[in-house]
């Protein structure tokens, strides 16, 4: 039982054979500014969902950029990097903007293509677009504890009410401890 969890806890979040062919460390900038250069080239990473939007050819995401790790996991507290879209053609189905919606992160493996003039708000931006080959949906974070904060502060900060990894358990009614 515990070696099945420890080889699902060590798989990537995608194909693994994507994994390998594609590369991780984006050079986010080169690719805005000599996009010609990484065109076709397959890239691994990550985001934030920014706006999931439908159109004609397919479902596209506006993403926060984030970097990953060799399991396609994102790497915590680096995003600001950058912005990028990405694109899921009309033929492999839909991504539905209330499932892909803004704050949700993300891991893909996607084929450059091009840099796609648009606008943040009123400026101008230079968005990198890859095409998606395979995505991973990350699951929402959600807080059991946090109506309890106020009113009982032990509780949310209590070690106790933690998986070993950081994790509230899903139990809000969690057996305090006697002390």
């Amino acid at each position: 039982m515990s070696a099945a969890m420890l080889l699902a806890a060590c798989s990537p979040v995608l194909n693994r054979e994507l994994m390998k062919q594609g590369m991780r460390d984006v050079p986010y900038y080169q690719l805005r500014e000599a996009p010609d250069a990484y065109k076709g080239k397959l890239y691994i990473l990550g985001g934030v969902i920014v706006n999931t939007r439908l159109t004609e050819s397919g479902s596209q995401i506006e993403a926060l950029f984030a970097p990953v790790d060799s399991y396609g996991y994102l790497k915590e507290g680096v995003y600001g990097q950058g912005r990028y879209l990405a694109l899921y053609p009309k033929s492999k189905g839909l991504l539905d903007p209330v499932v892909y919606k803004k704050g949700r992160e993300i891991t893909l493996a996607g084929e450059f293509l091009e840099v796609r003039k648009g606008k943040i708000d009123e400026m101008e931006y230079a968005y990198p677009v890859f095409e998606i080959r395979e995505i991973y949906l990350w699951e929402e974070y959600r807080s059991y504890y946090a109506p309890y904060y106020p009113y009982y502060p032990y509780y949310y900060n209590s070690p106790f009410l933690h998986d070993p990894w950081g994790r509230p358990y899903p139990n809000p009614y969690w057996p305090v401890p006697p002390w």
